[in-house]
């Protein structure tokens, strides 16, 4: 699938001078008619901004593209300032669904996100986290003491679940990356992969002496009793990417780095 020239444009730019300086170039150059009216988002910046982008359009359905400013730039192509419509035309997409977060905290409050990257769980204080996993209604680990635990999607395996040891996932495979952070009880647990199906709910344990907080993407939470996390296919967002540098070719060259 290809096809996404538009006339409809709007440019955001993480804010670093180069950023801004490019993201004036290309506004002077080929229009920009805001985010309300845009067909295409062109984001200048590193992956940082590419996901608080695609949180802002998702519920919109607005393809994003991205043009690389950032440290590592992994959702990102490379800046040019030619051509832009010509590589937009050819463009291929890549759809991402989010996980949905579900936090129920120790007032019993309810709180809700969503994540593209991962949920993650983090001990809040100078003692390990006590949490207890289940996985669609069937306790799996009684007690996982730890620093954190998270769950990332394919897009996110590369991410924050590559650092803590997890597998990286194909962008494609109907999976889900199960990762303990600093795992100190049962410490040669390294986790699970899981069906995107799969409805995972931590609870923690001791929740007032150890405190957890619970993040989706960079939406916190804290002093959580109870989170739980599934894949949430009523929302998507789109990325684009230029022929021959899709995040499905990135994340297969990233298995074999060494």
């Amino acid at each position: 699938m290809a096809g996404f020239g538009s006339d409809k444009l709007t440019f955001v730019s993480s804010g670093t001078p180069e950023a801004d300086k490019a993201t004036s170039a290309l506004r002077d150059r080929y229009g920009d008619v805001g985010l309300a009216h845009a067909e295409i988002v062109v984001a200048l910046g590193g992956d940082g901004l590419m996901l608080q982008t695609l949180h802002s359009v998702m519920s919109r359905s607005i393809p994003v593209y991205g043009m690389n400013f950032g440290s590592v730039g992994f959702l990102m192509n490379e800046f040019g300032n030619d051509h832009l419509r010509e590589r937009l035309e050819a463009a291929r997409p890549t759809k991402i669904y989010p996980l949905s977060m579900s936090v129920r905290d120790v007032d019993d409050k309810v709180h809700s996100a969503l994540a593209l990257n991962e949920v993650s769980l983090f001990r809040s204080s100078f003692q390990a986290a006590k949490i207890e996993i289940d996985v669609d209604g069937h306790v799996r680990l009684d007690e996982l003491i730890c620093d954190g635990v998270l769950l990332s999607t394919p897009a996110g395996s590369t991410a924050y679940n590559l650092s803590a040891h997890g597998p990286i996932l194909p962008i494609s495979a109907p999976l889900l990356a199960l990762t303990p952070i600093s795992p100190f009880r049962p410490r040669r647990w390294r986790g699970a992969i899981l069906p995107n199906t799969a409805v995972v709910t931590f609870r923690t344990r001791e929740a007032q002496k150890r405190p957890v907080s619970a993040v989706a993407d960079n939406v916190e939470f804290k002093s959580v009793v109870e989170v739980t996390v599934r894949e949430d296919r009523s929302n998507e967002v789109t990325l684009l990417f230029d022929p021959g540098h899709s995040l499905e070719e990135r994340v297969l060259t990233e298995q074999f780095r060494y």
